[in-house]
């Protein structure tokens, strides 16, 4: 009996549905993923473009920066510089995947996997995109987002709208809350809030701003008196454009909510940055293992299974350091070759596997311990907990020790039991994003003075700001402030 879902790389709906099918019954029976319902979207080269110069998401307000990264990725293109990516992923519910229509069927069927499946179950059920993220809400939000960002346009112009969104993009960043949930005020707080705020929209009432969609928390904060000030707010606060909506001086209605909109965006994307190395790492190791099972069982030719292959291997390539291509770890190959990794301890584990991991080491079950970790854990504590010495063979990782007046490097972690501790938490430590990130935050504010606000930055090693950046990002903060603004950078 013919089993095969497509002989030809040409691709139809009808030959896409049922290769869609196939697919999710291994990813949800024999791998028990737990994904979000999908919808899947098949986009041109130019519409992929758009996608890319607008940060991924398929709802977005109109920024200067959106139209230059267009430009310049269709131009690479064009040209032949640079490929586009195979897909483009959402995380909402349902979970969007485009794909693009020149792939041939065999890469619509691996973006499948890899993006409605492996993304798609990581983005449900690691524990930072639960905590911080909500897929349900999300598009409802970005379309409130491009109808308001719209609207003040029109009214008060596109240079200020611009200015105010130039200022925000800025603070991305330092737009974030890290370890917390924003802080609620006392109830009593919030009804003085409520009292003023009526008292001022009694004198200054708008419509625009009242055309949030159902189910989206409304705007935090709309007119503020003077006398409104958040003078009592606790501090230090990390978040910058969370203090500047509550606290400027300066900014209008429009221009509070605005904030808002740009650091609901930064929430959104912060848990990503915390997890390319898994996040990728999961989607690979699923299409890889899905891809092989369609073969295994006379679903997809040789030929195709070859075409999924050469791509595969081309995504996990790891040039080596001498290498011109070399910038870095790929998160792809590090991510996968971990996932890879973990299944074969689980299977066929040596003896020094037994020692490092005793918990999941010949136990068989790879798809339960491969589970818990894309759940509960980040790169920075997966590459901590589950990279294994001959993962760090494999890759011939070693430490360097460098000192800025000394004349030469010197080795400080080698291929040996105590190496390898190092060696592994040297490389994760390149994950953690709290070292990579400036710690910058508002460490006060005299509003009943000349309204200076105070920052402080505490410098990781004993690094300082790059002074023209410093200064460039400073002048963004005194247009959202109106006042003077210092910083004083210390030593942790």
């Amino acid at each position: 009996m013919n089993n095969l879902l497509f002989t030809d790389s040409e691709w139809d709906f009808a030959t896409i549905e049922r290769t869609y099918k196939a697919i999710e019954d291994i990813a949800l029976n024999d791998l028990k993923l737990d994904v979000y319902p999908n919808q899947i979207e098949i986009i041109s080269s130019e519409q992929m473009l758009d996608a890319y110069s607008s940060i991924a998401m398929p709802l977005m307000y109109n920024h200067w920066s959106f139209g230059k990264t267009f430009a310049r990725e269709e131009g690479m293109y064009r040209a032949g510089y640079s490929a586009l990516a195979y897909e483009v992923v959402i995380n909402s519910s349902p979970c969007i995947s485009y794909l693009l229509e020149e792939n041939t069927m065999t890469m619509q069927a691996l973006v499948i996997a890899h993006a409605a499946f492996g993304h798609n179950h990581f983005f449900k059920n690691n524990y930072l995109f639960r905590q911080w993220t909500n897929a349900e809400g999300i598009m409802d939000y970005l379309a409130f987002a491009k109808r308001y960002i719209a609207a003040c346009e029109e009214r008060y112009g596109r240079d200020d709208v611009e200015a105010t969104l130039d200022s925000a993009h800025a603070l991305m960043d330092q737009g974030v809350f890290r370890y917390r949930r924003p802080p609620r005020p006392s109830k009593e707080r919030v009804l003085e809030k409520r009292r003023l705020r009526a008292e001022y929209e009694e004198k200054a009432y708008d419509e625009l701003w009242r055309t949030l969609p159902a189910g989206i928390e409304p705007p935090a904060t709309h007119a503020v008196p003077d006398d409104e000030y958040d003078g009592d707010a606790r501090l230090p606060e990390e978040n910058l454009l969370y203090f500047l909506e509550k606290n400027s001086p300066a900014l209008k209605p429009w221009q509070r909510e605005t904030l808002r909109i740009v650091r609901n965006l930064a929430q959104y994307f912060y848990p990503q940055r915390q997890l390319k190395v898994m996040n990728e790492g999961c989607a690979t190791f699923v299409h890889y293992t899905i891809m092989n099972l369609l073969y295994d069982r006379g679903m997809i030719t040789e030929g195709s299974w070859l075409e999924f292959m050469h791509s595969h291997t081309s995504v996990v390539f790891q040039p080596e350091f001498s290498d011109r291509r070399y910038s870095g770890f790929n998160p792809y190959a590090l991510g996968y070759g971990m996932m890879a990794d973990i299944r074969r301890i689980c299977e066929n584990p040596t003896p020094e596997d037994r020692d490092w991991f005793p918990q999941f080491a010949g136990k068989g079950d790879w798809i339960g311990t491969l589970k818990d970790a894309w759940e509960n854990y980040r790169d920075e504590s997966f590459i901590e907990q589950f990279l294994s010495p001959k993962l760090m063979r494999d890759f011939r990782l070693f430490a360097l020790y460098d000192k800025a007046d000394a004349g030469a490097y010197k080795v400080s972690a080698i291929h040996n039991e105590r190496g390898y501790r190092d060696v592994r938490a040297m490389l994760a430590r390149q994950y953690d994003i709290g070292a990579a990130d400036p710690n910058i935050q508002v460490v006060g504010a005299d509003l009943k003075g000349n309204r200076t606000l105070f920052l402080s930055h505490d410098m990781h090693r004993g690094t300082p700001l790059h002074n023209n950046s410093k200064e460039l990002v400073l002048a963004h903060i005194e247009r959202l402030w109106g006042h003077d603004v210092k910083l004083e950078e210390r030593a942790s």
